[in-house]
């Protein structure tokens, strides 16, 4: 499936208009290298920003917005935490002029870290689709054996 990117450009109301968790996941996708440094020296300021209670306020309405689920998409909970992710990259100069691509939550979406992470640097591949079905006493063998023969 081809979607076209646009940088500085993905927003939440694009997004939901792609029902699956494949299409969201390619619409957001960024292809980066691992070990690049977004912010170089300055990586202070983002770090500044994301302290700041500003973002904690947007960070806890996005959360809500999203009840919590993986690319907003109910069926895909997100075990562990949370991360907001900027839809369109952040730059030393967004944080310095608030820009609205900071705080604005159609600039955000929640995401696991494995979702977070690939979107970045892998590819859909990487990410675990099929969530785990858990089951009384699934993790003690003991029981499992006796309970489920």
């Amino acid at each position: 499936m081809e979607i076209e990117i646009i940088m500085k450009n993905r927003n939440y109301t694009k997004l939901l208009t792609f029902k699956t968790f494949e299409e969201r996941f390619l619409y957001l996708k960024l292809s980066g290298n691992i070990g690049y440094e977004t912010f170089g020296s300055s990586r202070w300021i983002n770090q500044k920003f994301y302290m700041s209670s500003e973002w904690r306020r947007i960070r806890d309405e996005v959360i809500i917005r999203d009840n919590g689920m993986d690319l907003g998409i109910e069926g895909y909970p997100i075990y562990g935490k949370i991360y907001i992710h900027h839809m369109n990259p952040i730059t030393e100069n967004d944080i310095l002029a608030h820009s609205a691509y900071l705080v604005d939550p159609e600039f955000l979406i929640c995401v696991s870290s494995e979702t977070h992470n690939a979107i970045h640097y892998g590819n859909f591949e990487n990410i675990s689709k099929d969530p785990i079905i858990r089951f009384p006493n699934d993790t003690i063998p003991w029981k499992k054996e006796t309970q489920y023969e």
